[in-house]
């Protein structure tokens, strides 16, 4: 388990997506100082989802070379290019967002698996490395009709799979992060829906405390387009 990476693509993408919010409400509400019962309607583009874990997760995490998304209506497609062990690989899945919750006691996401694992590209570092990555994928696939990504992620503690759902708990790691747990008491995201090269998220949002706040993070979507497609890029690989 490589904690550091949990970490790092959980906390810094949620303060991002928190404080994207936090900017859009604000042009909005100027004047009011309480909390807000009406539900709240938010988009994230496709391009600052991708832009967020390039810059927290691809330009950070040295076995990860690149981690992007497709968002299309109702699923996203998700591609990850990994380096590890002499293995170089590019796949690709579709997910369906199920369920997304975060507030300061629960922060959690639910994902539907809607195709099996796609291996896009991959290369070796022997024969018997090939062999034992494709078995593996085969075995999983045709013999015992499933897809390895859920097991991967269960077994390395990413995610738990429960009736065929991958469950992200994040509160795992943002227990910890006190900045994480206050930001979250002030907005309160219930649900969310994927749609073309966007993210809706609903929300109810406590904006005495969120329009004078200490500090502010600093994340700036202004000028990315919103249909703008994050390519495939490798970082340098030092051997």
């Amino acid at each position: 388990t490589n904690p550091t990476i949990n970490s790092l693509s959980g906390t810094t993408f949620m303060q991002t997506l928190i404080s994207s919010v936090v900017k859009r409400l604000r042009k909005v509400y100027q004047k009011a100082e309480e909390f807000i019962e009406e539900e709240r309607e938010f988009a994230l583009s496709q391009v600052f989802v991708n832009a967020t874990m390039e810059r927290y997760v691809t330009e950070k995490v040295k076995i990860i070379q690149d981690l992007h998304a497709d968002l299309y209506d109702g699923w996203l497609r998700l591609y990850a290019t990994i380096d590890v062990k002499g293995l170089h690989t590019t796949l690709s899945v579709d997910l369906k967002l199920i369920q997304m919750e975060m507030n300061k006691d629960v922060q959690l996401m639910v994902f539907e698996q809607i195709s099996n694992t796609q291996v896009i590209e991959a290369k070796f570092k022997n024969i018997f490395q090939k062999w034992g990555f494709y078995i593996a994928i085969w075995y999983y696939q045709k013999f015992r009709d499933e897809d390895p990504l859920g097991k991967i992620l269960e077994h390395f503690e990413v995610v738990s799979v429960q009736d065929e759902l991958l469950y992200l708990d994040l509160n795992r790691w943002f227990k910890k992060k006190a900045s994480i747990i206050e930001t979250l008491s002030k907005v309160h995201v219930n649900r969310a829906r994927v749609r073309p090269a966007e993210l809706i998220v609903w929300g109810n949002v406590n904006l005495a405390a969120i329009l004078y706040p200490p500090n502010d993070d600093d994340f700036d979507e202004d000028g990315l387009e919103d249909t703008e497609v994050t390519p495939i890029q490798q970082k340098d690989v030092r051997k």
